[in-house]
């Protein structure tokens, strides 16, 4: 649903601002196809990439222009003269880093081939209006329709994360600790969807905070990303243990079944807290992690007394625990204190 909603702002706001472009260009008598185009890749994520890139589209634009003006004069409109304004622009755009112009500059470059016959000084400075009015168009709408606030879906998606990785959690040991040698490959295939997920979280934090100065809210707001940005934190290490987790060598546990009835409610109730972030409660998340910190101690003697076991090599039992221990403690730092409940309330 986010990605449908913000995917379609993008489309209103350019089929806007192709439509004030097309009609400005019209007032002064100009051709609208350079504006359009211009217009057209204008339209990013934030408003400050639209001027960052926008500061870097107009030189381009100007570089394709004075190339496809040159090459007319000398080659008129031949074979030669688009392929020689084409190559120029773009070895010299990429040469002065203007990467963010170059495909901008370089189809106003061959396009303006085809439609300049004479008058070649009047229509490179043409190009500079239409290119700048496009520029200017696609920016104010940018910053005026739909003004990009990423807010509600970071709150969302790290909702949604805690959710997954509590159910996969859950999923886990549960076939870990009594469905033994069951394939787990869908479990990693699902970690690494939550890695995905957490990347292109923290792209829409990198998005909300490039647009720090243009607004408000979003100065405002600016706890709230740090919220955000530790929450993620600790849901990208959560991924990593999970992801231990799964690697790790099973072969017959040794767990007598109220061993492993007891780690599996522990677990139980770290999923619900995990999926039920408003349930969360501190005390219960404490005793559960002390029954199984008082396990693994137990655990521990055993791995030491043990003769049969080399002394560098720890047993499953001894790794599982252990990993789910960290995820316990990884857990009560993303709610402290209280984060997610403070960020489900504030999205109300």
């Amino acid at each position: 649903m986010r990605s449908f909603h913000f995917n379609g702002s993008r489309i209103v706001k350019t089929g806007i601002a192709i439509f004030l472009t097309a009609i400005i260009c019209g007032w002064f008598g100009w051709p609208p196809v350079f504006a359009v185009i211009t217009a057209i890749v204008t339209i990013e994520p934030t408003v400050s990439d639209s001027i960052k890139k926008g500061l870097v589209r107009f030189p381009a634009s100007a570089i394709g222009s004075a190339f496809a003006v040159l090459f007319i004069t000398f080659f008129g409109n031949s074979p030669i003269t688009y392929t020689l304004a084409a190559v120029a622009t773009i070895a010299v755009c990429y040469r002065l880093n203007l990467h963010a112009g170059l495909l901008v500059a370089t189809l106003t470059s061959v396009a303006m081939v085809e439609v300049i016959h004479d008058h070649f000084l009047i229509a490179f400075f043409i190009r500079l209006g239409t290119t700048t009015i496009g520029l200017l168009v696609s920016t104010a709408v940018n910053m005026l329709v739909f003004p990009p606030n990423y807010r509600a879906d970071i709150l969302r998606s790290i909702q949604s994360i805690s959710e997954r990785a509590g159910r996969l959690l859950e999923h886990t040991f549960h076939t870990i600790l009594f469905e033994g040698d069951a394939d787990l490959q869908e479990d990693r295939e699902i970690v690494k969807g939550l890695t995905t997920e957490i990347k292109k979280t923290e792209k829409l934090i990198h998005y909300q905070r490039d647009d720090f100065s243009l607004y408000p809210w979003v100065r405002n707001r600016e706890a709230e990303l740090q919220m955000a940005e530790r929450q993620l934190l600790f849901l990208h290490n959560l991924e990593f243990h999970l992801d231990a987790l799964l690697r790790i060598p099973l072969h017959d546990l040794e767990w007598t079944p109220a061993e492993r009835n007891t780690i599996m409610q522990a677990v139980a109730e770290l999923a619900d807290d995990l999926q039920h972030s408003l349930d969360y409660d501190h005390e219960t998340h404490q005793h559960q992690l002390k029954r199984i910190t008082d396990l693994f101690w137990e655990n521990s003697k055993g791995v030491t007394a043990s003769d049969a076991i080399e002394p560098t090599l720890f047993p499953p039992e001894f790794t599982i625990l252990y990993e789910l221990i960290t995820i316990y403690n990884l857990v009560d730092k993303f709610f402290d204190p209280n984060s997610v409940k403070a960020g489900l309330e504030a999205e109300k």
